[in-house]
């Protein structure tokens, strides 16, 4: 069975690229999903070089001069990206019949967003309050999107695997966040809607009255954070119509046409590169990272709240990537089979567990949960992640793979 071992470019560098290798071939996996460009972090690493190891944004390769020469926006470069550890890593990997991919945050960058916050979403009262949002609205934005989908794939990788190429939420709009007022989920929803002057003329140009969509949900938000209570249940396109009206629902879900048209310019490049892309969806993150108890709503039916039309997508990249962040092994066959059903049966279907906490507490479970994988339609499974689990966890995903 196809699968990948997560891994960072720091891990590889703490304890060695032949020892890291050596551990991963013995798991049993067939592939490597490397952070070739990663978002700011503070990580417990049990096995680590340092036992808590702050990241930062940028790329771990040197970004080519024919593709971000001409743009206003180009990613950061990591410390040590000098030394190559991609190409080390792509000649390693090859030796030992291994995949390489190449994993990559597209649109969460604090770096840039702070440099330039004209580019970063804006919500409904004008703030630009999530400095680590790129709006995929933006034109400065997509063309560094596509210009670093380009880069990636051009460091010789099997695949990138594209996180973060959608609308983000506002929970993860910047770091060491805090709010004292009880907003319910539909309020953190309208929150985080973009409402910057090309989101509103891609929805005006769709036939969405954009400004009373945000008027509305200036109206609403701005109430609850005027004490009214908060609307508390999931978000559902239903709950929110009746919550704050048709229009914001229209203008939420215009969104999708920002992020298709977005991932296949991104796709087309990649593929011209020699590579494929695979799209991440997040949703799974975003209902079930916390403790691995999403709500009832399945991941493949909320991702429109990120702009993530999958049947539209399904037409346009060849593989596509879930977040099965869930205790339940029969909540990750549900959810893998809602993704399988939106995308048809002639796409690639990867899906990601975590072997550890919070939502896999034995080897029996994590064996569970990838048996209702396959047998939902996953065509691979992969792991998250290296660094970030101790050695007894990440001994548990040999005994979980078949054969």
């Amino acid at each position: 069975m196809d699968s990948s071992l997560y891994v960072y470019v720091e891990d590889v560098r703490g304890e060695g690229l032949d020892t890291v290798l050596d551990r991963i071939t013995g798991y049993g996996v067939a592939g490597v999903t490397v952070a070739a460009a990663y978002h700011r972090a503070r990580d417990i690493t049990p096995h680590g070089r340092s036992r808590v190891t702050v990241r930062w944004d940028g790329v771990h390769f040197a970004p080519p001069e024919d593709l971000f020469g001409g743009l206003r926006l180009v990613p950061p470069v990591q410390e040590g990206a000098e030394e190559e550890p991609l190409a080390a890593l792509r000649l390693a990997t090859a030796e030992r019949g291994l995949k390489l991919h190449g994993w990559t945050v597209f649109l969460q960058n604090t770096t840039l967003g702070l440099a330039n916050p004209d580019v970063t979403v804006r919500n409904c009262f004008g703030d630009r309050g999530s400095p680590a949002d790129l709006c995929p609205s933006h034109p400065d934005v997509r063309l560094y999107a596509v210009a670093l989908g380009r880069a990636v794939a051009r460091q010789g990788v099997d695949s990138v695997v594209a996180e973060g190429l959608h609308f983000g939420t506002f929970n993860c709009g910047y770091h060491n966040e805090r709010s004292f007022v009880p907003l319910g989920p539909m309020d953190v929803f309208l929150l985080g809607l973009c409402f910057c002057d090309f989101c509103m003329r891609r929805a005006a140009d769709l036939g969405v009255n954009a400004e009373v969509a945000r008027e509305e949900c200036a109206r609403i938000v701005g109430g609850v954070l005027d004490g009214d209570p908060p609307a508390q249940g999931e978000v559902t396109r239903a709950a929110l119509t009746a919550y704050a009206g048709p229009e914001v629902v229209a203008y939420a879900r215009a969104r999708s046409e920002v992020v298709t048209s977005l991932v296949s310019e991104v796709s087309t490049a990649v593929t011209a590169e020699g590579s494929k892309l695979v799209f991440l969806d997040a949703t799974g993150s975003a209902k079930g990272y916390v403790h691995g108890l999403p709500p009832s709503g399945l991941a493949a039916h909320d991702s429109w709240q990120l702009g993530v039309d999958l049947v539209a997508l399904g037409d346009l990249v060849p593989s596509l990537g879930v977040l099965a962040y869930a205790r339940d092994a029969a909540r990750v066959a549900d959810d893998v089979g809602a993704y399988r059903r939106s995308t048809g049966k002639d796409k690639e279907l990867r899906v990601v567990l975590r072997p550890g906490l919070p939502d896999t507490d034995s080897a029996g479970r994590l064996t569970a949960k990838v048996r209702a994988a396959r047998s939902a339609g996953a065509d691979a499974v992969d792991f998250y992640a290296y660094g970030l689990m101790p050695y007894p966890i990440l001994d548990r995903i040999p005994g979980a793979l078949p054969g």
